[in-house]
C-alpha cells in the first residue's frame, strides 16, 4: 500500500466518532483508496459528493474543473477524476462510456433522483444483455450505482427527495441483471463495495445511509452474510424453534427491527422472535443475481410455517412479491415506504409509513392477543407524532 493511500486511512479512522459510524462514509473512504490505486478509475456524482459523505475523495483526488477557480472551491483540475455536474443524464451517460472501454467507475447520488436516469439505467441493461450474447464481446465493469440521502432521511428537503422507486423499478426487469444491495452497517458497506468492485456485466445499485448509526456486525458476520445469499440470521435473536420471524432489508429499516424485537423482549418474553437480515436482492430472488436463494435454504432461515414480519426500505408490495417465490403471501406482512412524506423528524416519517418499531411491533402484539399492547403502543406513535410537531424532534433516537 503506497504512504499517500495508508497516511489517509489512518486519518479517516482515527477521525471516526466512538460508537457510531456512516456506511456512506466508509465508503467514502473506499472510493479514495480506489482513486488513489487505480488512475483510471472515476467517480461521477452530482454535485453531492459532500453532502452524501463522500468528501474524504477530495483529499486524494480533484474535481474535473475548467472554468475560473475561487478561494472557496475544492481542489479542482482540468484532468480531475471526480466528475461533478447536476445532471444525472450526462454523469450517467458520460459514465457508460468510460465502462465501455474498460475503465471502472461509480456514481452517488441522491436516491430520488437517481431515477432521473431510469430509462438510461434500463437501457443499458438491455445493452448488457446483447453483449453477454455476443462471444467476441469482453466482460464490462458492472454499473455500479451508490444511492444514498435516501427517502427515510430527508429531514430537511421533505417529499420531493422520497423517493425509493429505482428499487422497484429494477427489480421488475426479467433480464436479471441487477442486483440491488442493502448494508446494514459500515462494516457490511465496505464488503458490499468489494463486491461491486469484482462485478462484471450487471447494474449494482447499493442503497444506504449516510448519517451515523450502531455497527451491528463483526468481520466475520459480514463475511458469513456475503457467503450465504446476503442473509444473515443474529445469534442474539435466534432462539429454537421461533414463533415469529422478523426480517430487515435495508439500515434504518433493520434498527427499527431490532428496536421492536428489545420491546417485545421486555413485554412478551414468552414469545420467540428469529431476526433475519436480509442485504440482497435480484429478479424474483433473495440474493445475487448469481448466487440466488433457493426454497429449501429459505426454509433453514426463515422456517417453513412461521409467521414473517418485515420491514423494507422500499414499496412493501416489491418485497412481498419477491416473497411469494419463496411462500404463501398470507403467511408474509411487509412494512415499507408508503408513499407518506414531508419535512419531518426521522422516526416521524418511519410512523407516517408504519415502518417504526412500534408498528412492527403492533403486528406481534395483535398475532399474539395482546390487545393492551395494541394500545400502549399505539399511544405510543400518538406520544411521539405530538412531540415531533411540537419540538420538531423525537422522543427516540
Amino acid at each position: 500500500m503506497s504512504n499517500v493511500i495508508s497516511d489517509f486511512l489512518s486519518h479517516a479512522n482515527q477521525t471516526r466518532p466512538t460508537g457510531l459510524y456512516s456506511p456512506a462514509y466508509k465508503v467514502g473512504e473506499l472510493l479514495s483508496f480506489e482513486l488513489a490505486k487505480n488512475p483510471r478509475f472515476y467517480f461521477f456524482s452530482p454535485d453531492e459528493t459532500t453532502s452524501n459523505r463522500f468528501e474524504q475523495v477530495f483529499e486524494i483526488e480533484k474535481r474535473a474543473w475548467g472554468l475560473p477557480k475561487e478561494e472557496w472551491d475544492l481542489p479542482e483540475s482540468k484532468n480531475g477524476r471526480i466528475i461533478e455536474m447536476l445532471s444525472e443524464n450526462v454523469l450517467f451517460s458520460i459514465m457508460t462510456g468510460h465502462l465501455m472501454n474498460d475503465e471502472p467507475a461509480m456514481m452517488g447520488s441522491y436516491e430520488a433522483f437517481f431515477t432521473v436516469a431510469a430509462s438510461q439505467i434500463i437501457q443499458q441493461i438491455k445493452f448488457i444483455k446483447q453483449c453477454k450474447e455476443t462471444s467476441w464481446r469482453k466482460p464490462l465493469p458492472a454499473v455500479n450505482l451508490l444511492s444514498t440521502s435516501t427517502c427515510w432521511r430527508q429531514d430537511h428537503n421533505g417529499f420531493t427527495h422520497q423517493s425509493p422507486a429505482l428499487i422497484s423499478t429494477l427489480l421488475s426487469i426479467p433480464s436479471n441483471l441487477v442486483n440491488c444491495l442493502f448494508p446494514i452497517d459500515d462494516v457490511a458497506a465496505e464488503d458490499v463495495f468489494n463486491f461491486m468492485m469484482h462485478s462484471e456485466n450487471v447494474v449494482n445499485l447499493t442503497t444506504f445511509n449516510k448519517h451515523d448509526e450502531p455497527r451491528y456486525l463483526s468481520r466475520a458476520m459480514s463475511q458469513s452474510q456475503s457467503q450465504n445469499h446476503g442473509v444473515l440470521i443474529f445469534d442474539e435473536y435466534n432462539p429454537t424453534d421461533p414463533d415469529f420471524v422478523m426480517v430487515g432489508v435495508g439500515d434504518l429499516m433493520s434498527k427499527e427491527v431490532i428496536e421492536a424485537i428489545e420491546i417485545l423482549k421486555h413485554d412478551i418474553p414468552e414469545v420467540k422472535i428469529r431476526f433475519v437480515n436480509v442485504n440482497a436482492l435480484s429478479y424474483r430472488a433473495i440474493g445475487t443475481t448469481e448466487d440466488k436463494l433457493t426454497k429449501v435454504e429459505f426454509a433453514n432461515f426463515f422456517t417453513t410455517d412461521k409467521p414473517i414480519i418485515a420491514n423494507f426500505h422500499g414499496y412493501p408490495e416489491t418485497l412481498t412479491n419477491i416473497f411469494e417465490k419463496y411462500t404463501h403471501r398470507g403467511r408474509v406482512r411487509v412494512h415499507g415506504f408508503l408513499e407518506e412524506g414531508s419535512t419531518t423528524t426521522p422516526f416521524e416519517m418511519l410512523r407516517r409509513n408504519g415502518a417504526s418499531r412500534y408498528d412492527l411491533a403492533i403486528d406481534i402484539a395483535a398475532l399474539t392477543g395482546h390487545l393492551d399492547l395494541v394500545r400502549e403502543y399505539q399511544a405510543k406513535l400518538a406520544e411521539n407524532h405530538a412531540h415531533a410537531v411540537e419540538f420538531g424532534e423525537d422522543l427516540v433516537s
